[in-house]
């Protein structure tokens, strides 16, 4: 259910011809599926809670997307294997463990796990 004042979409970039193989990365290290909106525009639709990093030594520069993962491991491997890039390995934080990496169009997401 939409509520004034939560998270509702996250929108990224997908600019220099890159959009199919962003779709095509997260389509097979994650399984999204997507919806064409014309030849520039394709939506996912796949969850999302928000938080804020006042820690400058911590906060990334730009929003972070951060995704969830059962077998982080597992999710790095596929996450190579798609062609994206690990910008940080594995490592604890307060809620557990995660991971950085760049996507073929440049994004930078982190995905944790407990």
């Amino acid at each position: 259910m939409r509520q004034t004042g939560k998270f509702d979409y996250l929108e990224m970039p997908a600019t220099g011809g890159t959009l199919d193989r962003v779709k095509a990365f997260y389509a097979t290290a994650f399984s999204w599926t997507f919806t064409d909106y014309g030849p520039t525009y394709s939506a996912f639709g796949e969850g999302l809670d928000g938080g804020f990093q006042a820690d400058s030594a911590e906060a990334p520069p730009q929003p972070l997307p951060v995704l969830y993962s059962e077998n982080l491991e597992e999710t790095v491997e596929a996450v190579e294997k798609a062609g994206g890039t690990i910008v940080r390995p594995i490592f604890p934080f307060p809620g557990g463990r995660r991971f950085h990496f760049v996507d073929p169009a440049g994004n930078e997401l982190a995905v944790w796990g407990a």
